[in-house]
């Protein structure tokens, strides 16, 4: 004879609700655009100003004396934040806003800023910004050595742009060390993570944030 068993039905009341943490939390979390100046300069001759059709043309673009022309381009990337002080003190990765000329923080409720850097460390890819802002909301902090792992995590953070995207997963395993990467213990997680997360706030149950969003993995090794 065979025997089996009726496995227990999931409840929707099992399953863990994040509405409250982020209604509460999600304003914390900031938009941080930068903007980086390249300069370079490139050869071009010195060309009267001369039809090119112009017999003469041709012979100024090839014997003329060459000339440095500067030129200048921008490069734009995003990232998240998280504000940790009423009075507009933000964390990011250090990454977001390396050798960036221009910094930009976006609030949920569409104020911009700019925000300078107070220092930052690339070892532990951290950063900390300065807005001249006040009565900000905040975040709580927690201890991530309390975290276990199979936990439920949650982040918050601008993904592509979207601002305030959230998304929810667990812990898959803490102290976790990635080549080139010996100066902190990651805490792997399965939550979605996208470009422009990075810098993002990862907050456990209680609203606390225990981590930053900091790298995604590749089968590449990247």
């Amino acid at each position: 004879a065979l025997f089996g068993f009726v496995a227990p039905t999931l409840q929707a009341k099992d399953l863990p609700d994040f509405t409250e943490l982020v209604e509460k939390q999600g304003a914390a979390v900031v938009n941080v655009s930068t903007t980086q100046i390249i300069r370079n300069t490139q050869a071009v001759p010195g060309i009267p100003n001369l039809p090119e059709g112009d017999p003469f043309y041709e012979f100024f673009r090839r014997f003329a004396p060459q000339q440095q022309m500067p030129r200048e381009q921008e490069s734009q990337s995003l990232g998240s934040g998280f504000i940790i002080s009423a009075d507009g003190y933000i964390l990011t990765n250090a990454h977001v806003v390396d050798s960036a000329d221009k910094i930009t923080v976006r609030l949920t409720d569409k104020r911009e800023f700019k925000a300078k850097v107070i220092g930052a460390d690339k070892r532990t890819d951290v950063a900390l910004l300065k807005i001249e802002a006040t009565g900000l909301p905040r975040v709580s902090q927690g201890d991530p050595n309390l975290m276990k792992v199979g936990e439920w995590v949650l982040a918050i953070g601008s993904p592509f742009g979207f601002d305030s995207s959230v998304t929810a997963g667990i812990v898959s395993a803490k102290g976790r060390s990635l080549s080139q990467e010996n100066f902190v213990p990651f805490i792997q997680t399965d939550v979605a993570i996208n470009p422009g997360n990075s810098g993002g706030p990862l907050f456990n149950m209680k609203g606390e944030v225990v981590g930053i969003n900091s790298q995604i993995y590749r089968r590449s090794g990247g």
